[in-house]
């Protein structure tokens, strides 16, 4: 089954790939954040051809086909009509470059067509979405716009003046993102005023008292990237979503994806659905998050209206309290070696100095026994054992207040002691509250509702390329 088929991101921390990219607060935009602002070009959704088991997928299709026509399937068409308004070659030729410049992509000529492709695809939906909620009478106030752009550029560590100068240089603009800006806004308002999410307090009492009783259990810490996919196209999206699989083992933020392809309601946070149990996960989702470990992904994951990419960021015990939540106080002895150190010398003073540290008898030691081996001493409290090198936290997780980690390091760097001077215990955790629970069960109905408006958008359209 394809969902067994998880990787662990190798050679980034857990932290980096998840925040590589940095995150926009305050935008209200769904996916606007850090370089989330449009799609990789090889991440475009593979054209696929329809294999056997989809011949029959309601279509009613004839076993031998004849077609009439002629068409050229190299000419593409990067512009687009939707219902009168004109997305310009300009547009599309802006939000390619606002992805290029963010990400500092060099792409080849093929590649940058699949990109263009897929931003009109993404300008068309937009469209959609504005046209919609002005024809239910819901405005976005120009200096709405300006705010969030004003936010944006803050969390670039950039004026608005100076983020329109650098969209300009980089062959974008200020529009592209005021754009998008006003598709999220107003399609939120329009979902706000639709879905009526309706979860009663006996829905979420049987929710809670399900979760009480799996007291004990693993919860998981979990990312999900979602695509809807009708029998006609599950193909092609599940081929488009392992090319995305394949980019994140070359380095891509899980969460830049989601924040760009996800179609799910936690778009806005990169994918997050927060510390959550396996009951409260569709079955496919579920048992395979169960069969993971932390920092693997697994995908896609069929569903029954789509598919899924799932991230494991964390798992533990249901109000157990995970003792890598603990948080330290720690006194740091670092021994530097001296230029031109063979690894056998090294070697000698780094076992001398773990004979030396492991005398140590409480942090009131340290300081006699650097003074002793020339090592200096620094400092370091609230430190969160989780944060730590997974190699790290293995050291420390056995040791009492007053021990010290054997040496570690490299010839390089030098080796390092940790002492233990203080320890403060994480607080049980708790079953999730009544908001947490109604939350995720209408961010649920609320995505569901709105795939389905976009979907029926597209299909009433008046789309004519150009």
């Amino acid at each position: 089954m394809r969902y067994k088929r998880c990787f662990p991101f190798e050679d980034k921390g857990r932290s980096e790939v998840m925040m590589g990219v940095g995150r926009i607060a305050g935008t209200g935009a769904k996916w606007l954040a850090g370089a989330g602002l449009a799609a990789l070009a090889t991440m475009a959704i593979a054209q696929t051809s329809a294999g056997q088991d989809s011949v029959n997928n309601g279509l009613d299709l004839p076993s031998t086909l004849e077609i009439f026509g002629k068409a050229d399937p190299n000419v593409r068409k990067p512009t687009a009509i939707v219902n009168d308004y004109v997305i310009t070659g300009t547009e599309v030729d802006q939000r390619v470059a606002l992805v290029t410049g963010m990400q500092k992509l060099t792409l080849k000529p093929e590649e940058r067509e699949q990109l263009k492709l897929a931003m009109l695809r993404q300008l068309i939906d937009e469209t959609l979405e504005i046209q919609e909620a002005k024809a239910n009478e819901i405005k976005v106030d120009p200096r709405e716009i300006e705010n969030s752009f004003s936010r944006v550029s803050t969390r670039f560590q950039k004026t608005p003046e100076q983020m329109r100068a650098w969209l300009r240089e980089i062959g974008s603009s200020e529009r592209s993102i005021k754009r998008q800006i006003e598709a999220e806004l107003a399609w939120s308002r329009l979902l706000r005023k639709r879905v009526n999410v309706n979860v009663g307090e006996t829905e979420v009492k049987a929710m809670i008292d399900r979760l009480t009783a799996q007291k004990g259990t693993d919860e998981y810490h979990v990312y999900e990237i979602y695509q809807n996919a009708t029998p006609d196209r599950a193909q092609e999206v599940s081929a488009g979503m392992q090319k995305m699989i394949e980019q994140m083992r070359q380095g891509t933020p899980f969460d830049y994806l989601a924040r760009t392809y996800s179609q799910s309601s936690t778009r806005a946070r990169g994918g997050d659905l927060g510390w959550i149990q396996p009951a409260m996960l569709p079955e496919q989702l579920a048992q395979a998050v169960q069969e993971m470990q932390p920092g693997q992904v697994a995908g896609p994951i069929p569903l029954s209206a789509g598919f899924s990419i799932v991230y494991l960021a964390d798992k533990h015990k249901v109000g157990i309290s995970d003792p890598r939540d603990a948080k330290l106080s720690l006194r740091q002895l670092s021994l530097a070696f001296a230029k031109g150190t063979t690894e056998a010398q090294a070697s000698t003073r780094a076992a001398s100095f773990a004979k030396a540290t492991q005398a140590i008898r409480g942090c009131g030691d340290v300081n006699k026994v650097a003074s002793a081996e020339g090592a200096e001493v620094v400092d370091r409290d609230n430190i969160v054992i989780k944060d730590l090198p997974p190699a790290l936290q293995n050291l420390i997780l056995p040791l009492q207040v007053g021990q010290a980690t054997q040496p570690f390091g490299s010839i390089e760097d030098g080796v390092r002691v940790l002492v233990i001077c203080g320890r403060d215990d994480p607080p049980a955790a708790n079953t999730p509250s009544v908001e947490q629970v109604q939350e995720q069960l209408e961010d649920q109905r609320v995505n569901l509702r709105a795939e389905r408006m976009l979907r029926d958008l597209r299909r009433d359209a008046l789309i004519e390329y150009r």
